[in-house]
């Protein structure tokens, strides 16, 4: 094993008991190098008790909205895969703020739009207030418009 510690090492079932995921999950994290584990001689992981604090970290940017890809970006501004402290998470979170409230917006538009739409039973997409008033989205190509971010040309 490389860390001569072992006692600060954690099996990957105890691991996952921890941090409150399902072991499979830990591992498609660490196949994107969001945490770290490192091997006994019978290639076996075993994870450090300070990467539950990455799993933390992941769990509170993902709870945000943030994609994984977004929080390894963050994760990897971090030299040599530190685990976050308070100041990173603050310094790391702030440009997550106005995600947030984007969300909020969203969420209230969203919500009028329910409160004057229950009961009306509409179910024609191309005239429901809420989805698609007056098929205006047919103009900007097929498949959902409303509620999702795509790209120009995907």
């Amino acid at each position: 094993m490389s860390d001569p510690d072992a006692r600060t090492l954690l099996a990957i079932g105890d691991f996952a008991a921890r941090a409150g995921l399902p072991a499979p999950t830990l591992r498609y994290y660490e196949s994107l190098s969001l945490i770290h584990s490192v091997r006994t001689g019978g290639n076996q992981r075993r994870y450090r008790r300070a990467e539950l604090r990455r799993v933390a970290f992941i769990r509170a940017a993902r709870s945000v909205g943030l994609s994984l890809d977004e929080i390894k970006d963050a994760l990897d501004r971090l030299p040599e895969r530190r685990i976050p402290d308070r100041a990173d998470w603050q310094r790391l979170s702030s440009s997550w703020r106005q995600r947030l409230e984007d969300q909020i917006a969203y969420l209230r538009d969203l919500q009028e739009d329910l409160d004057g739409c229950v009961g009306c039973g509409c179910l024609s997409l191309d005239q429901c207030s809420i989805y698609n008033r007056g098929d205006e989205l047919a103009a900007d190509g097929p498949g959902p418009r409303r509620g999702f971010k795509t790209k120009p040309g995907g």
